[in-house]
């Protein structure tokens, strides 16, 4: 064996090499951000004894503040101590201390506590400020392109709407779409427990495995394997409905699994009317060695299938199925043959504000 070529399970010296600058590149970048604002601050002092009158002792808050936002867990806290020395010295500078001045310092150090403690928590995720928020929404936009249908071949279109609990960014609800085969595609709607942020965590975590068992499995085998995989997370609350749509872009043929989720609606384009597609199956996450049993049927040309979630036909004092039956009355009045805008057209219509809701329509031309 040449003994040039690296062993086994051993990096390459060149990716070692590249983790190593990379490392060494953060680093540097943080070192310097602290560097220039540890001189800006031991400038202030200066300015102070310059000019008493007029440079304000508030003026410390400005670098403190930046620190927070663009300084790492590890430079914060002393860079923080650093700020309040220099305002010491600068108290030092200062001709008379008035009562003015005694507060604006007082605010200071309130303000110094308040950093250090956000410092102390943000260290559990070990970035700064700036930094995390940039992650989240990083990951909030991945959890959203999750829901990104493929390009569909001619013949068929598919249209999609979330909207979260309070309009934010972050629900609980997501869709996973793929097409494992050209002529095959995969599409499940998610509804994980709780809304809004509180369930945004656990979307954005299934969402990411979700994606993963619905190109690698077959689709009898999807909801099963996405049951034992909740019930391994251990979750106390973490449990979830679905309802998975797998269709043959060919023949049309497609089925449909649910896992205690609200039914999917089919429309036949030969009545115009919308029926109730009865799958059944468990919640997923609560009971092991789940079956879930499917409907099947073919889409023709005109025929759509909708999918949604119980955001849409649920609200307080009103059954399920009072919602549903409105759900299938404003799919009638509203989509009649032209499905152009749809999901948004019925997300905007119905649906309780104060819930996730997600709406996903499959139509065949």
């Amino acid at each position: 064996m040449d003994a040039s070529l690296p062993a086994a399970g051993r990096p390459r010296p060149s990716l070692v090499k590249r983790v190593q600058t990379s490392w060494n590149r953060g680093l540097l970048h943080e070192y310097r951000l602290v560097g220039a604002l540890a001189l800006v601050t031991a400038l202030l002092p200066g300015a102070v004894a310059i000019s008493p009158g007029d440079v304000p002792m508030n003026l410390f808050m400005v670098p403190m503040l930046i620190g927070s936002l663009v300084l790492g867990p590890r430079q914060l806290h002393w860079f923080v101590i650093w700020v309040l020395v220099m305002l010491l010295f600068a108290l030092t500078m200062e001709p008379s201390i008035t009562g003015r001045t005694a507060a604006s310092v007082g605010v200071l150090f309130l303000m110094a506590l308040i950093v250090l403690l956000s410092s102390f928590r943000r260290s559990r995720l070990g970035v700064a400020g700036a930094m995390g928020e940039s992650m989240l929404v990083d990951l909030r936009d991945r959890i959203i392109n999750q829901g990104g249908v493929p390009t569909l071949p001619r013949g068929w279109r598919v249209e999609s709407a979330l909207r979260s609990a309070g309009g934010t960014p972050f629900a609980g609800d997501f869709m996973v779409a793929t097409m494992p085969e050209a002529h095959r595609i995969e599409m499940v709607v998610v509804d994980v427990s709780g809304k809004g942020e509180q369930a945004g965590t656990r979307a954005l975590m299934l969402s990411g495995a979700f994606g993963g068992l619905l190109g690698a499995l077959p689709p009898e085998q999807f909801l099963p394997c996405a049951n034992d995989y909740l019930l391994r997370q251990g979750w106390g609350e973490g449990f979830a409905t679905a309802i998975h749509l797998s269709v043959d872009l060919r023949s049309g043929d497609f089925a449909v699994r649910s896992a205690g989720h609200p039914p999917a609606l089919h429309r036949a384009a030969g009545s115009g009317r919308w029926s109730i597609l009865e799958s059944s199956g468990p919640v997923l996450g609560l009971i092991a060695d789940a079956e879930f049993v499917g409907v099947h049927g073919v889409l023709d040309h005109g025929d759509a299938v909708l999918l949604y979630t119980d955001g849409m036909v649920e609200e307080p004092r009103r059954d399920i199925e009072l919602g549903i039956d409105r759900l299938l009355g404003q799919a009638e009045g509203l989509l009649r043959g032209d499905f152009a805008g749809a999901a948004d057209l019925l997300v905007d219509a119905l649906g309780s504000r104060a819930d996730d809701r997600a709406v996903l329509v499959l139509n065949r031309l």
